[in-house]
């Protein structure tokens, strides 16, 4: 069996494209929440290599195309080390379970099939994202499948370009562009000194606590010289905010199902929206660590928007206002400094979402505030097409699919992570699908951004677009941590480098600060997460260096999500001990071994359930327990359906002992577990409302065996914020100061 599945996957590979085989190793896999499922029309073949098959790709490609190996599939590498005598033996035993799987209770077998086999189109990854350069088959991902599906507008290039278009006066203009008051010219035009930058790298950051009415617990903090901090003011005036025409009248429209429930709805702000776009009018660095798409997502997109359109409507305004002055002055190219009113390219705002529905809603946003009650209509150039690429229809999602709200709400739409659009704006016009260095915005997915930026050594790479990027908006951070994280940071180590082509900029019109390769001081991010976590930190602390400073939500929670468990059960927290942050991945593994594994190895403790929040880690334990031949079964975001419902079956009739089970499944699919009656936390959740969704599976099954229920959780100093976000701040202070084993018993309802 194990020689019949080798042959089909060779196959397999036969049919993808070179192009297609090198994306498929450098990016890694689908979307675990897209499931194929054959014998439909229409739809792509995606490989997913099978677990003792992860090098057979590089093995067929050799020939072809020398490749590095990455770290990250020299680690898949190891899952090879099984004989392929335990493979015939496992499949021979999987095999005899099939029919047994598939006649599963209802939440082990059928809710697995339904859903497989209802998958939407829209949750299937569309390849040949826009190429942002329009150069089709010769730009970065120009595979002959993407070239002929990629779509980029060419047509309006000289109806939105900025060189060519001058101002018009009922626009509005620069009417609202009060040099000495609006904060986007105090921003753009404040000039830094050599001195400053170069005291940057040495300085400490100074930072100062203040307490706001909504937003809460907020950290100022810069690494200039002079920080300066502010309260929010009980009213605001939309003329206060100095809001580019017509945001000021369509704004209302456009916010008026957030405020006009509330009692005091003469505001067009809500309380939160207001704080919010308080700090970003002031051109400061963000970060909200408590954005969630269940309650407030939607209301903090809108504000962002109105943020970005502002920016963006300025920017142009400025550069067409001086197009108009220097036709009517006839000046020479270069004459007067005052026309320096651009960067080095023209991309000046990147959002970054993590679905194709988030970036259709912001579309939609965008073409609503610059619409809002007018009668006349604004022009969408490709409003139908984009339409049809990034919406869905709702009566293909299964409608007996049963999942948590919060789930509902963040997988809602077209869920496809592989994207990026270009889109241009000038004055009340809208164009969609524009070449990147014709874009005033560009929206797009991290794996999307990942695909063109390229790699060190690759020959098509573009990453010149980012250079000039005066705002980023990355949006659902924490998503990213279930995806790709590497593929953020990929991004950010990208963000404002100079150039290496000219694209056919005018010298003359660059700002200096961006031709001294200063636009990272100038450049403002907005971070918007569902948690505190230190991936998330550690790229506000190192890669936000705004000149304005940043400021950060640093809210505690005084309870944890442990409050949420509804079942009687014992919570043993087991401290380990680590000497430094880079030995911690060690230190548990071997805890985990020597301490804790040791309890769990007697018959007795069967239908252990071992949750491991990192799929780095899972595969280690993975290889130890085929190593040490425990009984054993697993669960991971690559398992396929049918290995997945035949893991669940042999752990519920206790034929396997151990169930190892991964976040990133937990997070695609939600799954109820059965069988469960010993629990342990490898490590504790990232999201914390996960420790008790997981704990709260034990009531699937409950024979009369609650007495010998036991929940087991490892943790060390490093896991303060994630300790804090279960148990709650005080309980984890306490924690963490003693050196002590903690058990708790949380009396739930049944």
């Amino acid at each position: 069996m194990g020689k019949r599945g080798s042959r089909s996957q060779s196959q397999l590979l036969n049919t993808l494209t070179k192009k297609q085989k090198k994306h498929l190793r450098d990016f890694g896999e689908e979307h675990p929440f897209y499931d194929r499922v054959s014998g439909k029309e229409g739809k792509p073949q995606i490989y997913q290599p099978s677990e003792s098959s992860d090098t057979s790709g590089s093995e067929s490609e050799a020939e072809s195309e020398p490749e590095q190996v990455s770290g990250y599939h020299r680690l898949l590498a190891t899952l090879k080390n099984v004989s392929e005598e335990e493979e015939e033996e496992e499949e021979v035993e999987e095999d005899s379970a099939v029919d047994e799987a598939e006649m599963d209770d209802d939440d082990g077998g059928s809710d697995v099939t339904v859903e497989e086999e209802t998958a939407p189109e829209s949750a299937k990854v569309r390849e040949g994202p826009p190429d942002p350069e329009g150069k089709g088959g010769d730009g970065p991902l120009g595979t002959s499948q993407e070239s002929s599906e990629e779509f980029t507008d060419a047509k309006h290039e000289s109806l939105f370009s900025l060189e060519t278009n001058f101002l018009e006066e009922e626009s509005g203009g620069m009417c609202s562009l009060n040099a000495s008051q609006d904060p986007f010219l105090q921003h753009v035009n404040k000039e830094l000194k050599e001195k400053e930058i170069q005291a940057v790298a040495t300085n400490s950051k100074t930072t100062h606590q203040l307490k706001w009415p909504i937003l809460g617990q907020l950290v100022f903090s810069s690494k200039f010289q002079k920080l300066e901090t502010f309260k929010p003011s009980k009213d605001i005036d939309l003329k206060s905010l100095h809001l580019q025409k017509p945001l000021e009248s369509t704004w209302t429209k456009t916010n008026s199902q957030f405020v006009s429930g509330s009692p005091k709805s003469s505001s067009p702000f809500t309380p939160l929206q207001k704080e919010l776009f308080l700090i970003m009018n002031s051109y400061r660095d963000l970060f909200y660590p408590e954005r969630t798409a269940l309650k407030n997502g939607e209301e903090i997109r809108h504000v962002y928007c109105l943020h970005v359109i502002n920016h963006v409507l300025k920017a142009n305004a400025q550069v067409l206002g001086n197009n108009s002055r220097r036709r009517s002055q006839k000046l020479g190219v270069g004459d007067d400094d005052d026309f320096r009113d651009q960067g080095l390219t023209r991309p000046k705002v990147l959002i970054v979402v993590p679905f194709r529905e988030a970036a259709l809603r912001v579309v939609q946003l965008f073409i609503s505030l610059l619409e809002g009650d007018s009668k006349k209509k604004i022009i969408v150039s490709n409003k139908k097409r984009f339409k049809g690429e990034y919406g869905s229809d709702p009566e293909e999602r299964p409608p007996n699919l049963k999942r948590p709200e919060d789930y509902e709400a963040v997988f809602v739409g077209n869920i496809d992570d592989h994207f990026r659009i270009g889109v241009a704006i000038l004055q009340r016009s809208i164009r969609l699908y524009a070449p990147f260095y014709s874009s005033d915005i560009l929206i797009a997915s991290p794996l999307g951004l990942r695909t063109i930026i390229g790699g060190e050594g690759e020959k098509k790479r573009d990453f010149d677009f980012l250079s000039s990027i005066e705002l980023l908006i990355i949006d659902q951070a924490d998503i990213y941590l279930m995806q790709n994280w590497e593929h953020v940071l990929h991004l950010m180590n990208h963000m404002n480098l100079l150039p290496l082509d000219s694209h056919g900029v005018d010298f003359s019109r660059v700002r200096m600060w961006s031709l001294n390769n200063w636009s990272k001081y100038y450049r403002q991010t907005l971070l918007f997460g569902a948690l505190q976590d230190a991936q998330i930190n550690s790229v506000f602390n190192k890669y936000c260096v705004n000149l304005q400073g940043q400021v950060a939500v640093r809210n505690v929670p005084m309870t944890g999500s442990i409050s949420h468990v509804l079942v009687q059960l014992p919570h043993v927290f087991q401290r380990m001990e680590a000497e430094n942050l880079a030995s911690v991945i060690d230190d548990r593994f071997n805890f985990f071994v020597n301490k804790i594994l040791s309890q769990y190895r007697d018959a007795v403790m069967s239908h252990t359930l071992i949750y491991v929040p990192s799929y780095f880690d899972f595969v280690r334990l993975r290889n130890y327990f085929k190593k040490e031949e425990l009984n054993f079964t697993h669960i991971c975001e690559y398992t396929p359906k049918s290995g997945v419902s035949r893991a669940r079956h042999f752990f519920l009739q206790g034929e396997k002992q151990f169930l190892l089970l991964t976040e990133r499944f937990h997070f695609y699919k939600r799954y109820t577990i059965k069988g469960i009656r010993n629990l342990i936390f490898y490590e504790l959740p990232t999201y914390p409302h996960f420790y008790s969704e997981v704990c709260n599976m034990l009531r699937a099954t409950s024979r009369g065996e609650e007495a010998t229920w036991t929940c087991t959780v490892l943790y060390s100093k490093y896991d303060a914020q994630r300790l804090a976000a279960v148990v709650g701040v005080e309980r984890a202070a306490q924690m963490l100061q003693s050196h002590k084993n903690v058990h708790l018993f949380i009396t739930g309802e049944r």
